[in-house]
């Protein structure tokens, strides 16, 4: 019996040993696969987190802002339900005249050229 402990013993002696080395391995290639990912990434020339919540911060307060001055703009000219639709139909008219000024080219008295 004597014996059969012992290699076993040895047995676990080899396992710890080769679980220790993969344990090393592991951590050797995590840090060659972590080097790597960050010299990929500094060359894509991204944000940081800090940049991006910069301009995330300045993009809410120009919104605001905007927000505030249009509300200022629609107290000062308030919205004339006639006159929107005056303004609506007059770039309608225009395609209009244009769409016939192309049709006939050069056609001022309306007759066409023989």
């Amino acid at each position: 019996m004597q014996t059969n402990n012992r290699l076993f013993d040895d047995l676990a002696r080899v396992a710890n040993g080769a679980a220790g080395a993969f344990a090393g391995l592991r951590g050797e290639m995590e840090a060659m696969v972590k080097a790597r990912l960050e010299r990929v990434l500094a060359g894509m020339d991204l944000v940081t987190r800090e940049e991006f919540e910069v301009v995330r911060l300045m993009a809410v307060k120009a919104r605001e802002e905007n927000e505030a001055l249009k509300a200022r703009l629609d107290a000062l000219e308030p919205v004339d339900p006639a006159a929107t639709d005056a303004a609506e139909a007059k770039p309608k008219r225009a395609a209009r005249k244009a769409k016939t000024e192309i049709e006939a080219p050069g056609d001022t008295d309306g007759k066409a050229a023989d």
